[in-house]
Formats: structure tokens, sequence, C-alpha cells
């Protein structure tokens, strides 16, 4: 088990790769508070409630996100159907009582909040360790090999990624190797509710 930061980040090699996933995991079994600063979607379960849903936590631990956007795309095109302005100085990291705080990220590193920023300039600005979630199956050698590439290239320290899918050996241990990264897995769970998450953390 690897030791996780008092704050951290929690991005993706893409969207849909298993980031809130991994954050209700993690909020199922740390003493840590979550925040979501942009969400992009709101008419099916946002990924807050989701959390706090599966996690079990009070709303103590939930800190509400800071642009709730209607249309489920990325931030900077969701922002401007609602005539929201988006900036990011805007974001500051908020306080906290637990032991952790984790912040999730919108879609990957690249996609914009507005015309000027992406996701990893909000990293940057927050200055935050980062957790990077990366499927599990082909073609995950290269995103994830970029994606660590680019927070690194921006001064960020990445502590662990994480693969989720179906094991496969090679390629964590190639990810290892060349991302020189701690590299976990969590392997698919068919019954996702908060005793089967507790189970898929304590195999981390």
């Amino acid at each position: 088990m690897i030791e996780f930061p008092s704050t951290f980040f929690v991005t993706g090699t893409d969207t849909e790769i298993g980031k809130t996933l991994v954050s209700a995991m993690l909020m199922s079994s740390l003493d840590a508070t979550y925040w979501k600063p942009i969400q992009a979607g709101l008419e099916e379960e946002t990924d807050t409630e989701f959390v706090k849903r599966l996690s079990g936590v009070d709303d103590s631990r939930i800190i509400p996100e800071k642009y709730r956007l209607v249309t489920p795309m990325s931030p900077h095109g969701a922002a401007d159907i609602d005539g929201v302005e988006i900036s990011l100085s805007d974001f500051e990291l908020p306080g906290f009582d637990t032991k952790h705080l984790i912040v999730e990220g919108a879609g990957g590193l690249i996609v914009p909040i507005n015309w000027q920023d992406t996701v990893l300039d909000m990293i940057r600005k927050f200055n935050m360790p980062v957790l990077l979630v990366a499927r599990s199956s082909l073609g995950t050698l290269n995103h994830t090999l970029l994606s660590l590439q680019a927070l690194r290239d921006r001064g960020l320290e990445v502590f662990a990624v994480i693969l989720n899918g179906e094991k496969h050996a090679s390629n964590k241990e190639t990810i290892e190797h060349f991302g020189k990264v701690p590299v976990l897995e969590v392997e698919p769970i068919k019954n996702v509710d908060n005793a089967s998450l507790k189970e898929a953390f304590n195999k981390l």
C-alpha cells in the first residue's frame, strides 16, 4: 500500500476512465474530503452525488462544486452554452477537517476549462501531487506515458498510477519501468457498493 498525500488531485488519461469510481473507492476507506471543482452534465447523477452515495460519507466531507454546468461536454464548451465564464483565478483549495483532501478533475489533462486554460493548468495552480487513473487495456501505454510526461514537464509530482480494468501484468511492468512511478490496479467490480469499494481498496 502506498502512502496517500494529505492533498492530491485525481486525473485521468481520458474521459470515462474511472476517476470517479477511484475517488469513491478512496473516500470509502480514507479519512478524506472530496471536491470536484467543475461538473459538466447535470441530467444524470453527478460525480459528487455518485461519490457521496457509494462512499457513504456525510455532507461535511463533500465540498460543493464551484461550477455546475448543464451540458455533458468539455467545461469550456459547456460554460459557453450556459453563458458562464470560468477563470483559473476563481479556484482556491478549500479548507478541510479530515486527513486527506481529494480533488477530482474533469476529463483528461488537456481538457480546456476555458479558452486559455486546461485541467493541467488547474493542477499546476493547486500544485498538488497527482494520482493518474488509466485503463489497463491495449493503448494505455502511450496515453499513460504521455500523461506522465505532460505532468512532469509542468514540475508536478505523480505519486502513483491506478490501472482500472482487467489486470495486465505487462502494462503494469512497462508503466512502472518507463514512467518510474508505482502502479496500482483496480480490477472490474461487478456490484459497485460501499463494501465492494472497500474490498477493492484493501487489494491495492
